[in-house]
């Protein structure tokens, strides 16, 4: 039976809703008063005209409503006009451009208790030469793909770290940058079984995502392959998940060490492509990058905005 769901705060949750979808949300004063660069780079060349606010806000308008380039241009364009505001769009191409070098920082509320962190990855398809080649000759085994890589706060659903790469590269390769960059302290790290085995060529290495996590204080929630054997050189929180889950099962496991908490970061998945969609647009491996982080950045302010809470009926 499905289980049914009520909320909490049903008129709040309602508001934040409908804020996602204000403009003047999104294009705020501050971002309008520091639209066009005033000072001088001091370097050689031309200067930049357009400040990197400008260029991100571009971005965010046009993963926002799904816009092409141009296409977000004339709604910028036609948007001012109507605020009666006198300034210009970049050109589509100028944001092209300048979008790769943009530094994109995730907004996060600061926490003084230490953090649950949940990861995991998907896969997000790059529009253009796949769709070519499925048309022309079926499904390829060579369809290009972006994996997106995201440590998420299992208490608020905020994305605290992303990271993106080829489709070729392991979540375990990329567990220890991530938790790097989480700022504060981490108590748990919860992940599925793919942070327990190590990729194909590196079978040597299975406990490198234990070390990174070993490395932040925390304690590791990492599901164990069936019939995992324990490690007899050295005792750790792989040994005790071995052991707990031969005492208990494990599905009793799951539920008693919080790992079903791990769902939380397919749900953020899950939001993202949903309102996102799951497919790039950029053509550029650095402005794919970008392209996400932005997309991830709009996913934070959505769920600071508005988030429910909810109750099992």
């Amino acid at each position: 039976m499905k289980q049914k769901y009520h909320l909490r705060n049903w008129s709040e949750y309602d508001r934040g809703l409908k804020q996602r979808g204000s403009l003047t949300f999104w294009l705020s004063e501050e971002v309008l008063s520091n639209w066009i660069l005033t000072e001088k780079s001091g370097t050689r060349g031309a200067d930049n005209y357009f400040s990197d606010q400008a260029i991100l806000t571009f971005v965010m308008v046009k993963s926002l409503f799904s816009l092409a380039g141009r296409q977000t241009e004339g709604f910028l364009e036609s948007l001012f006009v109507l605020m009666g505001i006198d300034l210009p769009v970049p050109d589509h191409t100028t944001v092209s451009r300048r979008a790769k070098n943009l530094d994109v920082v995730l907004p996060v509320n600061k926490r003084d208790e230490p953090r649950h962190v949940v990861v995991d990855s998907t896969g997000v398809k790059v529009y253009g030469e796949g769709e070519w080649k499925t048309r022309q000759h079926g499904v390829s085994k060579r369809r290009t793909w972006r994996k997106l890589h995201l440590a998420v706060d299992e208490k608020t659903g905020e994305i605290l770290v992303a990271e993106v790469t080829t489709n070729n590269c392991h979540d375990g390769d990329v567990l220890e940058s991530l938790l790097e960059a989480v700022e504060g302290e981490i108590e748990q790290v919860s992940g599925d079984g793919a942070y327990d085995r190590a990729a194909p060529e590196l079978r040597s290495d299975q406990r490198k995502c234990y070390r990174a996590i070993a490395k932040r204080g925390a304690m590791a929630t990492i599901l164990p392959q069936n019939n995992a054997q324990k490690w007899s050189d050295i005792d750790g929180d792989r040994n005790r998940n071995i052991e707990k889950i031969e005492e208990i099962g494990r599905k009793e496991w799951k539920e008693e060490s919080g790992y079903n908490r791990r769902s939380i970061s397919e749900t953020t998945m899950f939001r993202l492509k949903t309102i996102f969609g799951g497919k790039l647009s950029s053509r550029d491996f650095d402005n794919q990058a970008v392209e996400l982080f932005v997309k991830c950045l709009l996913l934070n302010k959505m769920i600071q905005i508005a988030k429910p809470d909810s109750y099992i009926v």
